[in-house]
């Protein structure tokens, strides 16, 4: 298959073509920290912005959350923004809303299209088609994700997470895991490179906690499109810091490319 066909191209930023995407989040609790997070962030030029809208405290209230999104939007500039509520379920900041409520907000904000991406859970089968639907009509673009904070399912599991998103119309599709031993890393690299050539879309795949840095520095190499850093504050376990995620990503394919 083409790699153009797996290329999400987001205002200018390629996801899903030779070079992995940098993400960094977002998680700041009140606007005012969330905006000095989003400029120190910014400084350090990352490929994608991560709002994670679960740690804001005015999370219930659009208008704030329309406030904010419009105030990281003026200080990332070019830089595409994600937006996600991550629930409870996944590992997410626990949120006082229920998920009628989370896809009215996710609808308000793809209305007001000061986001360009947003990021719902497979888990929540019944609201993802209205969510698809909406996002579509105003053009910002859709990952589907799975997130196991357990444990790492078996290879064809996530593949199946994968093809399941593709199927309900993801632009890209993540798995995030936590693994339990090296083994586990191996499972998800090779669901990785399985599911890379069996979609048609791009992939995003994390193994998580210190034993899954590896994943961070190396799944590119395997198929996932984007590895996400720490700006200033973590939103998972075992993100590392953009600058030395940076710097390790050019050594590599300094001597990958160059010899």
């Amino acid at each position: 298959m083409n790699i153009s066909q797996k290329i999400v191209s987001v205002r200018g930023t390629q996801i899903g073509g030779e070079q992995p995407c940098i993400c960094t989040p977002i998680v700041g609790a009140s606007m005012e920290q969330i905006l000095s997070e989003a400029e120190e962030v910014c400084r350090k030029r990352p490929d994608i912005i991560e709002w994670r809208a679960d740690f804001f405290k005015d999370i219930y209230d659009p208008q704030k959350v329309l406030e904010t999104a419009l105030a990281i939007r003026k200080i990332a500039g070019e830089i595409p923004i994600l937006f996600t509520i991550r629930s409870e379920k996944e590992g997410g900041n626990p949120v006082p809303l229920t998920e009628t409520e989370k896809i009215e907000l996710f609808t308000e904000v793809c209305k007001s299209r000061l986001v360009d991406m947003i990021d719902y859970e497979l888990l929540y089968e019944k609201e993802l088609a209205s969510l698809r639907q909406v996002s579509k009509e105003y053009g910002i673009r859709m990952i589907m994700s799975y997130h196991n904070f357990s444990s790492t399912p078996p290879k064809e599991e996530l593949v199946q997470k994968m093809l399941q998103a593709e199927s309900y119309g993801a632009d890209i599709a993540k798995v995030a895991v936590m693994p339990a031993s090296p083994q586990d890393l191996l499972v998800l690299f090779q669901a990785t490179q399985e599911a890379r050539s069996q979609l048609s879309i791009p992939l995003i795949t994390i193994s998580m906690g210190g034993l899954g840095v590896i994943t961070r520095l190396a799944g590119w190499m395997f198929g996932s499109a984007v590895t996400f850093a720490v700006g200033q504050n973590s939103s998972a376990p075992g993100q590392i810091p953009i600058e030395d995620l940076k710097e390790v990503l050019h050594i590599v394919q300094k001597h990958m490319f160059h010899g």
